[in-house]
């Protein structure tokens, strides 16, 4: 399709605008040397754009979404209507704390809310994502060692089946990364943990679910290796969906951890944004929390700032509109659906795996949680039909693809990540898929590897896109 720009007609315009009712700026006032390079297109021309637009969109709302570790699951309508409130949208940051007393109420609220599914004891609501919230994390983490006084603690011990982000979280807080192997069953390897912890280390970063879809059931017994190393424990809460209101991190040792809101709690996810990553802790760490929280006072709520905070991660409370669409859907849900959303994901994940092993060997072959990986390394080596080729294919049957090449420990995967909006009937349907797509790649592979071929857009060159993408429109052409 056309961009705006090449629909662009000079003079064209359907601007409506009233009589400007405040005085002009100086004659002499010009911060541009320039008008602004806009667009001109009447009104009907504007709309069939965007609308031709939205029917490229893939989303949720299109069709099934299974795009592994980013739970990709339906956002109810209502989240937004909710959070489009004039009394939430008309507010300042900056006004007097006595005016915005119901906003004030629903972040401590949701703070509750949330250490309560994690077991944790404070919260900060500010980081505006979930690599955001690591970060803020690490700096606790760092800030507790340096007020005690400990400047040896430099390490970072990082599993291999970690997020790709708690590695570059790390660093960027100016720890040294260690990373370790996971074993044969995809855990944690005890003993390469005992062999990496020392004096020098200043924690762990874990994801559990981890990254191939595993419940760790030595969780317990590697927090603690850690913690009497004199080190602390970091959760990295993206893969949550899977157990929360059934197990609690701070129950398994975790000292500090992040959360998605724009995963788990079912605030819009994609597209550049905006999210949200509140990052909780412990009660001992809470002195060190970042930005302006919540708190009471004689005259009501108040705006408090931590005693030995670590400053402002993001400007006042972050994206504050995406909580308040997590506390709506936590208030949808309600303590008793919490556990429920978990449970689903985690049946329907199980479902789906178990109907498709028969014909994409699955990485470990046993319970997961959420999601699941298969490898395709054997297709890969006998027919040349690798996982990218899977992924494109299902394109043509109307489904996003799940997540490709990752986690790196996996050759040749797929990750799929159903959750638990997605009803059996349209499970069922993806699994035909799937299937369907395996036999065509046995029956003619070349086709499969052409994929997909009823898209607008076939396949492109990835190499090229990765390395020379066209991202600027040229005006002078």
């Amino acid at each position: 399709m056309k961009l705006i720009f090449e629909r662009s007609v000079p003079g064209r315009h359907s601007d409506l605008l009233p009589v400007c009712d405040v005085p002009a700026a100086p004659a002499d006032y010009a911060p541009r040397t320039r008008a602004p390079r806009l667009p001109e297109l009447a009104e009907v021309q504007v709309d069939r754009h965007f609308t031709e637009l939205a029917g490229e969109t893939r989303g949720v709302n299109g069709g099934f979404y299974p795009l592994g570790s980013c739970t990709m699951k339906y956002n109810p309508a209502v989240n937004e209507r909710l959070a489009a409130l004039p009394g939430f949208t008309d507010i300042h940051p900056l006004q007097p704390a006595d005016t915005v007393q119901g906003a004030l109420e629903l972040m401590k609220t949701e703070e509750k809310y949330l250490c309560e599914i994690t077991g944790m004891d404070a919260m900060t609501l500010q980081p505006a994502a979930g690599a955001h919230g690591e970060f803020t994390g690490l700096l606790l983490i760092k800030a507790y060692h340096r007020s005690r006084g400990d400047q040896a603690r430099t390490k970072i011990i990082v599993p291999d089946s970690a997020h790709g982000t708690n590695p570059a979280s790390a660093a960027m807080a100016g720890f040294e990364v260690v990373n370790i192997a996971s074993d044969a069953n995809g855990y944690v390897d005890l003993d390469a943990l005992r062999a990496a912890v020392g004096p020098d280390t200043a924690g762990l970063m874990l994801t559990n679910p981890n990254t191939v879809g595993l419940f760790d059931p030595h969780i317990e017994e590697i927090t603690r290796i850690v913690h009497e190393a004199g080190g602390l424990n970091y959760y990295d809460g993206a893969n949550l969906n899977a157990v929360m209101g059934i197990a609690r991190p701070g129950d398994m040792g975790f000292d500090v951890m992040h959360l998605n809101l724009h995963k788990t709690f079912s605030t819009p996810h994609g597209g550049g944004g905006p999210g949200s990553g509140p990052c909780g802790c412990k009660a001992f760490l809470a002195d060190f929390l970042p930005g302006l929280r919540v708190g009471d006072s004689p005259e009501g709520l108040v705006r408090q700032t931590a005693l030995q905070t670590i400053g402002n991660m993001r400007s006042f409370a972050g994206n504050f509109l995406v909580i308040v669409k997590a506390y709506a859907y936590l208030l949808s849900i309600g303590r008793e659906g919490v556990p429920v959303t978990a449970a689903n994901a985690v049946l329907n994940a199980n479902y789906m795996m178990n109907r498709l092993k028969d014909l994409y060997p699955m990485a470990y072959d046993t319970v997961c949680m959420h999601e699941f990986v298969m490898t395709l390394e054997q297709m890969k080596h006998q027919i040349d039909v690798s996982a990218m080729d899977i992924a494109k294919a299902l394109l043509d049957h109307g489904i996003h693809p799940p997540t490709m090449y990752f986690p790196l420990i996996v050759h040749e995967a797929l990750m799929v990540e159903p959750t638990e909006t997605e009803s059996k009937e349209t499970l069922d349907e993806a699994i035909e898929v799937f299937r369907r797509i395996h036999e065509e790649a046995l029956r003619d592979p070349e086709a499969i590897r052409m994929s997909p071929r009823t898209t607008r857009i076939q396949r492109p060159d990835e190499v090229k896109a990765a390395r020379k993408p066209a991202v600027t429109y040229d005006f002078g052409a």
